[in-house]
């Protein structure tokens, strides 16, 4: 975490990330804390999840501003909040634990994409009483690994009886994942036996977005990761299945509100290789 304007010291910040025997099908986490007390001050760069932040600072904490909304503290953020800066001033040390969940868990755990997509949600108003609990616990755990059995075991505990994505959607988002968002929306229809118009209808009702419009965020996804890894933005177009690096610069733009340039040395991307390893999700 740290400013913008200047990219921040990585060395500043400690990750951690559960062990292989505690990672979970749909569900990614990482821990964030500074060495060091410092304001933090970012933009989030959005991602095929949805996000769970649970602030362990001490303080005043992280705020959350997207569009105009500001949040506090815990927050869920829905599928492509917008332009998102997380920032604050803690009286200690900076400490978050993010968890990223697909659209299917998401729906288990916390309920239709829909109701929070695109926005930024107090935990309290998506879990309501059990948000602080599960703060409590969290903040009681004396390490990372704790905190990730105690983050899996409320996750596990939370009511499923809950309205389910279709089947045919949930196989539909899992293509898309991995084909890395270079799929055709009538062959995906096809292939769970739907018409198009049903595939698109369902699927926005469902997740909350258009089928093509989560293709793009997958897209646009590992694009933004090829840029921070350092390639140069007309090869990540080919290799990313954009028309042209014209293409590329508008999406990033439309996701990002910035540049392909600038997107390359975004910080929050800049650690994401050790937060989020592949083999995690």
């Amino acid at each position: 975490m740290g400013s913008p304007e200047s990219p921040p010291d990585w060395r500043s910040v400690e990750v951690a990330v559960p062990r292989q025997s505690e990672r979970l099908p749909g569900i990614s986490m990482a821990g964030f804390r500074q060495r060091v007390a410092a304001p933090a001050d970012i933009a989030m760069v959005a991602h095929p999840s949805v996000t769970l932040f649970v602030d362990l600072s001490e303080g005043d904490g992280l705020v959350y501003d997207a569009h105009g909304r500001r949040e506090r503290g815990s927050t869920v953020v829905g599928l492509v909040p917008g332009e998102l800066r997380v920032s604050g001033r803690a009286a200690g040390r900076i400490e978050c634990l993010q968890i990223r969940l697909s659209p299917v868990v998401a729906t288990a755990v916390l309920g239709p994409p829909t109701e929070f997509g695109g926005t930024v949600t107090s935990l309290e108003g998506v879990w309501g009483r059990d948000a602080g609990r599960a703060e409590d616990r969290l903040r009681a755990a004396t390490s990372w690994d704790e905190r990730f059995t105690v983050a899996a075991n409320l996750l596990a505990q939370r009511p499923t009886a809950r309205p389910s994505l279709d089947p045919e959607i949930a196989v539909v988002w899992w293509r898309m994942h991995t084909s890395r968002g270079r799929v055709r929306v009538d062959d995906l229809a096809n292939e769970v036996g739907w018409s198009r118009k049903r595939l698109w209808s369902r699927f926005r009702s469902q997740i909350g977005l258009t089928p093509k419009r989560a293709a793009q965020l997958m897209r646009f996804d590992h694009a933004a990761h090829l840029l921070a890894a350092g390639n140069a933005a007309a090869w990540v177009a080919a290799a990313s299945g954009y028309a042209d690096q014209s293409h590329l610069h508008r999406e990033v733009k439309a996701f990002t509100g910035a540049t392909p340039t600038v997107v390359a040395t975004a910080p929050w991307l800049a650690i994401d290789g050790s937060a989020w390893p592949a083999s995690q999700t």
